[in-house]
């Protein structure tokens, strides 16, 4: 089960995150187009290694254990390097942080709540939120490259970026706070026990 599919797919998203990193340290639109290809396939391994893994009975602990890893690092990456370069900046910055917070918190949570073999299962609308995070991202890291080549074309992309990022921020706070209200009710139950 450690090298099945799903799980080599888990891997290489992992492996991924410094070399899409390490591009934003270059100038130019080759690195550039080389960090979106990078995301792009990330972002489709997150799917697909979910997918296979139910679809050919391939769970593994250990592929539920690094697949919301591999996807918080990834979208963490992504958000740092892009207010690094500063293709998000100003009031979007606070969406970037939201989104990072709300990553951290759940990953808290998540792993105080297993302890206890209290189980949160993920929405669809986490699912949604997601999609419109990975989106966002995906346009971002595109728009420097379509403006210089189409010029104004790039600022549209940036606006559709930046639109999606405020989206996904949205529901990453109500999504964040369903995982904190499930974990304070079951703390609260637990001392009312005592």
């Amino acid at each position: 089960m450690v090298w099945n599919l799903p799980n080599i797919l888990t891997y290489g998203r992992i492996i991924a995150v410094p070399a899409f990193v390490t591009c934003f340290y270059f100038t130019g639109d080759v690195p550039r187009a080389i960090a979106l290809g990078l995301f792009i396939v990330a972002s489709v391994t997150d799917f697909l290694d979910g997918y296979l893994a139910r679809a050919w009975s391939q769970q593994s602990k250990l592929g539920q254990m690094l697949d919301p890893i591999a996807d918080k690092l990834l979208v963490g990456a992504a958000l740092i390097m892009l207010v690094y370069d500063r293709t998000i900046y100003d009031l979007s910055v606070i969406a970037a942080v939201i989104i990072l917070s709300r990553e951290i918190l759940v990953s808290g949570l998540r792993e105080f709540l297993g302890q206890l073999s209290v189980s949160v299962p993920v929405t669809n609308i986490a699912k949604f939120k997601t999609a419109a995070q990975l989106c966002a991202l995906g346009f971002l890291i595109m728009a420097p490259l379509v403006g210089n080549m189409f010029g104004k074309d790039g600022y549209l992309i940036l606006i559709l970026g930046d639109s999606l990022l405020w989206c996904a921020a949205i529901l990453t706070l109500y999504t964040g706070f369903d995982y904190l209200r499930v974990g304070i009710k079951y703390l609260i139950e637990e001392d009312m026990k005592d």
